[in-house]
């Protein structure tokens, strides 16, 4: 599939199952993250790679910090919460990860990091995986923050699922490109 025809066609593919991408089609994936734009290539992110028994150890995260902010929740709304880790086969874990610096905010650096993301979204797509990006409360949580090791110049941008599509997907939208770009 070339550039093009991914940039247009790429969908989000909320419904995963198994199997997940193998070890070299993963690779490719995470290499995509390395042609975002990055102003100083300060490379202001890391990744984490959550597959197998670790989607069920994230899982028990997003409970712990589910009843962190709540005050009583069912098992099985606890249940459904620790589901949400094993939507894909494999979840990889953006994370900006920021450096002070005279001339890129945090927020350029944020940025960047969404944009490797998205090469990764594209990456997958390329190959035949389905992807979703997903962030949510989970994302903002101090505890599944703490949970996975970040540090205090670290922050979630979110968890992007990849796996085989399950069902259809739905079809895409045609945008009339000129209610959004005018020439100035």
């Amino acid at each position: 599939m070339n550039t093009i025809e991914a940039l247009h066609s790429r969908h989000s593919a909320p419904r995963l199952c198994e199997p997940g991408p193998d070890k070299e089609v993963l690779a490719n994936i995470c290499k995509s993250a390395f042609s975002a734009a990055d102003h100083g290539l300060l490379k202001p992110w890391r990744f984490l790679i959550v597959k197998d028994e670790a989607r069920y150890r994230l899982g028990d995260l997003f409970v712990q910090a589910t009843l962190k902010t709540a005050e009583e929740i069912s098992q099985e709304k606890q249940e459904n919460i620790k589901q949400k880790a094993l939507r894909a086969p494999v979840i990889i874990i953006t994370i900006a990860k920021y450096s002070i610096h005279p001339k890129i905010p945090e927020l350029e650096q944020s940025f960047s990091a969404a944009a490797a993301t998205q090469n990764m979204l594209l990456g997958a797509f390329a190959q035949g995986i389905g992807a979703m990006w997903r962030t949510g409360p989970m994302a903002y949580s101090q505890v599944v923050n703490e949970g996975l090791g970040l540090t205090k110049n670290e922050q979630i941008i979110g968890f992007l699922y990849l796996g085989t599509v399950q069902g259809s997907l739905k079809p895409l939208r045609e945008n009339n490109i000129d209610e959004f770009f005018q020439e100035w």
